[in-house]
Order: structure tokens, then C-alpha cells, then sequence
């Protein structure tokens, strides 16, 4: 019987983001760079890039992404690496340099909680392309797995859902709410990957905790055609139908994000705030995970795992075989 090879040991964690502009400059290189083959036209591009104005032209991203890649090193005994998939560091600058200093296998901790192409295919897809651009000498990468139903996850937004949820008059609503999709990917069995299941769960999760069952799951920062179906109700059109029923305030808990990155910043605290005091609702926006110690140990806890396990390339467990087959990243 012929020596199965097993792969090197892991020797590197790979903090994977999508990256945001550093600068007015950088702004619609950025937007181009996200676009890429997708024919948006430039004026959309340049609409989408006044966003970035009422923020210096700059995406807190970036600054979150070096936070937890410092807050990291503190729990992980590896050595850490930071790659981006739509601005630099670029995933295929972050493994030149790993190539360069030697590591053999990166497990990669992608700052996305969920399935789905656009949470997860997307940066599988990414991260093959780095590799295949670098070469032969690129180390092996293996995603660690989905950790939205994790504690170290989730107790940090329900504490910040409790407080928020606190300062607020009895009988205000709690609202969770992720980033919007094609119904076309959302509605596929195998290609959805259970995004809307996993976000509806760790919504009910998270109320529990809070001690509420009464809430609802909406979506926001949609970017497609208007006459593409993409998952609803729309943040802004929940917090006006609140209104209209006569309910005093409410809660929002950004459960698809692990950051307060443009998302958050512009289409929670920008608009859907300018929303809410237009329509007379009071309106608090619970903090993401961040940098919370318990987020961060239990990204500690999937690199101690994956490596107990051996981690290779077949034991990400997080993909079914074929949930994602077929679509475009």
C-alpha cells in the first residue's frame, strides 16, 4: 500500500476581508475593482462613490480588519497575515509574502459568518485565484469553517442588543438585519448554501438571549437592478411600517456583519437612522462583534481545532459538496 502524504502542518492564520478604500483617491478604483465584469455603469459607480465622501472617502474596514489582526496575535500562537479580495493588501500580495517567508499552509479566517456564494463561494473563489496567480511556491489555504451559530459570535451581539434594546421605550421593536441577495441565489437550495436559514436562526438565537420572541429578520446595502428580485423587506421599508403601527422605537442588530464597516456605518447609521427620525421612531443600532475578547477567542478556538484536527484541504466542514455549484462568485 503506497505512503499517503499529508500536507504541512499549518504554520499561518490569513485574517480574509473585502477590503474598503483608504482614501478619496482610492474610492472608484475600489468601486471599479468590485464591479469588474458585472456592467454597472460608471454613473452608478460614481453615485455609490459619494457615500464614501461623507466619510473622508475612507471605509472603517481597513482600521477594523488591523484591530483584529493585532487583537489575533494575543490568542494565536501563528503568525498572522491580512488579505483583501477587492483592495490592498490584496489576497495575492498576502500570500507572495507568506510564499516569501517560508509558510506552507495558511488557515484562512474569512471575516463573513455565513454560506452562500457572495459570503463564502466568493472568497473560496478568491483565494484560488491568489493562489494560481503566485504559483507553485503559494502555501496551501484551508477556510476554516462557518461560525455563525458559535457564542463567541453571537453573545457579543445580543449583550449589545440588550443594552441598546434598553434605552429604548417599552414596547420597541427588535430588527436584525444582513446584507441583501438575489432571490436567484437565495431561493437555490444548492446555491444559497442556507444563508437566510443560518441568518433566521442566529436571529432567533440572539433574541432568546435578549429575552424577546418577537422579531424580524430585514436587508439592506442591495445593489442590483431594480428589476432584479433581491431579498426583502428592505431595512428602510421596515422601519416605516413600524411607524405606521404605532411602535415607539426600535433595536437594530446588524447580525450579518462582524464589523462596523461602510454597511453599518452609512446604510444602518446614515440612512436607516435618517429614516427613522423622519418617520418619529427611536432608534438605536446595537454594536458587531469587533474585537470583543469572546469573537476574538473563538477565532482562536477554529485555529486550535483546525489544527488538532490536521487540517488539509478535505476538512473544511463547513460546504456541503455542491452547495454552491454552478453560480458565479
Amino acid at each position: 500500500m503506497g505512503r499517503v502524504d499529508r500536507p504541512p502542518a499549518p504554520d499561518c492564520l490569513l485574517v480574509v476581508s473585502f477590503g474598503g478604500p483608504e482614501g478619496p483617491d482610492d474610492v472608484l478604483p475600489f468601486l471599479e475593482h468590485v464591479a469588474a465584469g458585472r456592467g454597472v455603469p460608471r454613473a452608478r459607480l460614481e453615485q455609490v462613490a459619494k457615500q464614501y465622501d461623507l466619510f473622508g472617502g475612507r471605509s472603517p474596514i481597513n482600521d477594523h480588519n488591523r484591530a483584529l489582526c493585532a487583537a489575533l496575535q494575543q490568542v494565536v500562537e501563528l503568525p498572522i497575515a491580512w488579505g483583501n479580495r477587492h483592495w490592498h493588501p490584496y489576497l495575492v500580495e498576502a500570500l507572495t509574502n507568506l510564499a516569501a517567508e517560508g509558510r506552507r499552509h495558511a488557515l484562512a479566517f474569512v471575516t463573513s459568518a455565513y454560506a452562500g456564494p457572495s459570503s463564502c463561494r466568493a472568497y473560496r473563489a478568491a483565494l484560488a485565484e491568489a493562489q494560481a496567480a503566485v504559483g507553485p511556491a503559494a502555501p496551501l489555504v484551508t477556510k476554516l469553517p462557518h461560525y455563525w451559530d458559535r457564542p463567541g459570535f453571537l453573545d457579543p451581539l445580543a449583550d449589545g442588543l440588550a443594552a441598546a434594546l434598553a434605552s429604548l421605550p417599552a414596547g420597541s421593536a427588535v430588527t436584525f438585519s444582513a446584507h441583501s441577495v438575489p432571490m436567484a441565489q437565495a431561493e437555490a437550495p444548492q446555491v444559497g448554501g442556507g444563508y437566510v436559514a443560518q441568518l433566521t436562526e442566529a436571529s432567533r438565537r440572539v433574541a432568546e438571549q435578549v429575552g424577546t420572541t418577537r422579531w424580524d429578520l430585514v436587508y439592506q446595502s442591495r445593489s442590483g437592478p431594480p428589476h432584479q428580485p433581491w431579498l426583502e423587506p428592505d431595512v428602510n421599508d421596515h422601519l416605516r411600517a413600524l411607524a405606521a403601527e404605532g411602535v415607539p422605537g426600535v433595536a437594530v442588530c446588524p447580525i450579518g456583519f462582524t464589523s462596523d464597516h461602510m454597511e453599518v456605518v452609512h446604510d444602518l447609521d446614515t440612512q436607516a437612522a435618517a429614516t427613522a427620525a423622519e418617520v418619529g421612531l427611536a432608534y438605536r443600532r446595537s454594536p458587531t462583534a469587533g474585537t470583543d475578547p469572546r469573537f476574538v477567542a473563538m477565532v482562536g478556538d477554529l485555529v486550535t481545532e483546525a489544527v488538532a484536527a490536521g487540517a488539509g484541504p478535505d476538512v473544511e466542514p463547513a460546504c456541503r459538496p455542491g452547495c454552491c455549484a454552478g453560480t458565479r462568485p
